[in-house]
């Protein structure tokens, strides 16, 4: 009978170290699924848009939203897409520390060439940076 307490112990044992090492691979994955770029803001009129035109209800909760550039665009496949981001550094120190934020495609970027991988509306970009006016490094990952 001890001996078959002493296996569940080490059937517990392993299981739990399986569950444990498959948390830690899957925040490794978030990770590594993650690209790097820049970003900065753009200020109003946000409408009308190259996605959906004058319709405000394409603008998600809190208008957490981003025009891209060239290189996400797609022909206009971007539309939709979400991305969740975080500031990484830039100049006189911008990021807020720890903040993430989800953002939602709704534009093409109206400037040529683009400035930054990603335009935040100003929401958005208050959310990751002190500096309103900044260009920020980040890191960014399609969710």
């Amino acid at each position: 009978m001890a001996s078959c307490v002493a296996n569940d112990n080490i059937v517990r044992g392993i299981a739990m170290f399986l569950c444990l090492g498959c948390v830690a691979m899957s925040n490794l994955a978030d990770l590594v699924a993650a690209d790097f770029g820049t970003a900065t803001s753009y200020n109003p009129p946000y409408l009308p848009t190259r996605c959906n035109g004058g319709r405000q209800d394409q603008f998600p909760a809190g208008n957490m939203f981003v025009a891209v550039g060239e290189g996400l665009w797609d022909n206009g496949a971007a539309c939709g897409r979400r991305y969740r981001m975080r500031c990484l550094s830039g100049a006189n120190r911008p990021c807020k520390e720890g903040t993430m934020i989800d953002v939602k495609v709704v534009d093409y970027c109206p400037k040529s060439p683009c400035p930054a991988t990603f335009l935040l509306s100003n929401d958005a970009f208050n959310a990751i940076s002190h500096h309103p006016n900044a260009k920020i490094n980040i890191e960014y990952a399609q969710t």
